[in-house]
């Protein structure tokens, strides 16, 4: 069995926190961990602020894609997150065996740049300890 562990990051748009989660994910787990981010209303497009403030770290998020969850990639996944949208246990299906984590973590979308920076870089910390963790 393989020690890469697979994560799901799930927002409401796709748009913002999970890919900017999927992007620290990326950069920190590399060769350690795959990475996937959905969304519950899936945008189908990454917010242009959050790639700009994203690049700031000297991260390319603008190749990511906004995408629906589903059941297969909640199956797919050995730890589901999510980021503000709802909690795990109310999106996971019932016999979903991974681990769960819920990160209270406001939308910053429409919201000021500065505010979108600070969410930013919560989410890059919570996803750094994550990676560590495994």
């Amino acid at each position: 069995m393989s020690d890469i562990k697979k994560i799901l990051f799930v927002c409401v748009g796709n748009t913002c926190r999970s890919q900017m989660a999927e992007g620290f994910a990326h950069t920190y787990g590399a060769g350690r961990v795959e990475v996937r981010s959905a969304g519950t209303s899936a945008a189908g497009f990454v917010n242009a602020t959050t790639i700009e403030v994203m690049r700031e770290l000297d991260i390319d998020i603008s190749r990511q894609t906004s995408d629906p969850l589903t059941d297969e990639a909640m199956e797919w996944a050995h730890i589901v997150v999510t980021l503000g949208c709802c909690s795990a246990d109310e999106i996971c299906p019932v016999s979903y065996k991974g681990e769960k984590y819920d990160w209270p973590i406001e939308d910053p979308l429409g919201r000021p740049l500065v505010e979108t920076r600070r969410r930013r870089d919560d989410i890059g910390k919570r996803v750094k300890r994550l990676i560590e963790d495994e």
